[in-house]
């Protein structure tokens, strides 16, 4: 009973809602919370529901506590057309948003202030159709007199002196879902990230960290079974003058998750292609890593992962993951010396409690993971053809191939007064990357004995964080220190 109480004053505590519980927006589009998906991961170590972990995924109170939530809006409007049965309801809220960064850092090699967006998010439903829309606007002046885009993705430079550096920088974001919803399927259209897996860093198939793309989504729940279908239109080159945008990188992925208990199994499914849409392969029961055969190899680039997830006591959770891009045979695996083996793992444990602190929700927790990416992993035989990859960016793990991370994260979130929070968290990275040939994932495959990290030096990152969470307004505050040294401060404000 005691978990229960908590657990309902921890889902009360989410003021903003969205149609669905989606991944991270580590770098862009924040809003109040501060790492949202990550207190996710935290309520289904320490509860006792089935633990799924498919993301983006249907938020099943999103309707149901749409007017609790939603009527302080700056804008709330509900209605409905008839009257007792034969009535459909309908609601819309708006909420404008304002934020103000700093961010500056050796890697970044740039000093962004001040950094404004603004913008205005929207959500709202009709009947069994929901929507949210979060759009928004950025400029910002740097320093840099080539400045680079801090979220990967595209931006303009305006510019009066060319010798001056860059007067400021302007770009618009956005993310969006509109999902139309029966009793055990959602059909939706979207722009955000797929994250696929227990992991919460280094998650190997699809990865929150990944650049949003949009996407067409098929969600079937049947009790403990999920099956997920999606089909994504990925860019090939970030540069957005570069012809190679004008060719077609196509993804189809499928996601099977059973949730038994405390114990979740699951497996992962995608096939990029290359100029050579076949849309079939959307359908759920088409197996992938068969059909994959009857395409052209040099076009078409597939892969299969699979998961499994343990809860403990309600307070431990150990989890793992295999993805496997191709392999010569079983024991070449085992040997691993060349890269037609071309495979990732990752390993990893949470922990955490609820406590109720004079009547406030305080929730700590510890999360660790390790992963290790072979050479030539997520790549193709041609640069900028089938690789699993989009805008330049790892669809799967973000450190890419040839690359051995390990991640280790203390956080503590405490409730104050109605819908406000402190969250408090000390984040450890240790990362090796390779150099070699294989490392990037725009190096073209080919059939060499491969070296894994070798002679890669250590990446050591600490990352302290506070965020301050109110009713309407939110301060953030991100430090880095040792071997990615930087600063990213950040206050908003949505009404």
């Amino acid at each position: 009973m005691k978990h229960l109480i908590i657990c309902i004053l921890l889902l009360a505590s989410i003021a903003w809602s969205q149609s669905v519980v989606g991944s991270e927006h580590n770098r862009n589009l924040r809003q109040l919370d501060y790492l949202p998906m990550l207190m996710d991961y935290h309520r289904q170590t320490v509860g006792e529901s089935r633990q799924f972990f498919t993301y983006p995924r249907r938020n099943y109170d999103f309707i149901k506590n749409f007017a609790d939530k939603e009527s302080n809006a700056l804008v709330y409007y509900a209605d409905s057309l008839g009257s007792g049965k034969d009535a459909h309801r309908f609601a819309i809220a708006a909420s404008p948003v304002v934020g103000l960064d700093y961010r500056g850092g050796e890697a970044l090699g740039d000093t962004i202030w001040p950094g404004i967006d603004g913008g205005l998010y929207l959500r709202g439903y009709a009947d069994s159709l929901d929507f949210d829309l979060d759009a928004r606007i950025y400029a910002e002046q740097h320093s840099a007199k080539k400045p680079k885009s801090f979220d990967g993705e595209v931006f303009d430079v305006q510019t009066e002196d060319g010798n001056a550096g860059a007067d400021y920088v302007s770009y618009a974001r956005y993310r969006a879902h509109l999902g139309l919803n029966y009793a055990w399927a959602r059909i939706s259209l979207a722009r955000d990230v797929l994250h696929w897996g227990p992991g919460y860093y280094n998650n190997l198939a699809f990865n929150q960290f990944a650049l949003p793309y949009n996407m067409l989504n098929l969600d079937f729940t049947f009790g403990p079974l999920r099956v997920f279908s999606v089909y994504a239109d990925l860019r090939v080159n970030s540069w957005s003058y570069s012809k190679d945008n004008l060719n077609d990188r196509n993804l189809y992925a499928h996601r099977y998750e059973l949730a038994l208990g405390n114990l979740t199994v699951g497996m992962s499914e995608l096939q990029v292609l290359y100029n050579e849409n076949k849309p079939w392969l959307f359908v759920p029961v088409v197996p992938l890593f068969i059909e994959k055969g009857n395409y052209t190899e040099r076009v078409n680039n597939g892969a299969l992962a699979f998961d499994l997830n343990y809860r403990l006591f309600n307070a431990v959770r150990v989890y793992g993951e295999f993805f496997l891009d191709d392999m010569e045979s079983p024991m070449a695996v085992y040997e691993n010396k060349y890269s037609n083996n071309r495979w990732a793992g990752m390993l990893g444990m949470q922990a955490g409690h609820d406590f109720n602190l004079n009547g406030h929700a305080l929730q700590v927790g510890t999360i660790a993971e390790i992963a290790r990416v072979e050479p030539y992993t997520y790549c193709h035989y041609d640069t900028a053809r089938s690789q699993m990859a989009h805008l330049g960016m790892p669809l799967g793990n973000p450190n890419g191939p040839n690359s051995l991370a390990v991640d280790w994260t203390v956080y503590g979130n405490l409730g104050l007064s109605g819908l406000s929070s402190v969250f408090v968290g000390l984040h450890n990275k240790w990362l090796w990357k390779g150099t070699d040939a294989g490392s990037s994932i725009d190096d073209p495959y080919k059939t060499v004995q491969k070296k894994f990290v070798h002679n890669a030096p250590l990446h050591y990152s600490l990352i302290p964080a506070v965020s301050y969470r109110g009713n309407h307004v939110a301060f953030m505050g991100e430090y880095g220190f040792f071997d990615d040294k930087y600063m990213n401060v950040r206050v908003v404000f949505m009404l």
